[in-house]
C-alpha cells in the first residue's frame, strides 16, 4: 500500500482522483477530503491510500 499526499488546485487534485479511481493496474482504497492549504486560497491538499490491483502483467 502506498500513501500520497496531493497538493494543487482543487480541479487538479479531483482530475488526479480520477486518474486513480480508472488505473486499471491501481485500486484506491481511500481518499480524504480537500484541506486548505495556509497562506493560500488556490492550493489545497488531500491523502489518497493506492495498493496494487490484482491484474497480470
Amino acid at each position: 500500500m502506498l500513501k500520497i499526499r496531493l497538493m494543487g488546485t482543487k480541479n487538479d487534485i479531483r482530475w488526479f482522483e480520477k486518474i486513480l479511481k480508472r488505473h486499471p493496474k491501481m485500486v484506491l482504497t481511500d481518499f480524504s477530503e480537500l484541506y486548505q492549504n495556509k497562506g493560500t486560497n488556490k492550493y489545497y491538499r488531500a491523502y489518497a491510500e493506492v495498493q496494487k490491483a490484482n491484474v497480470k502483467d
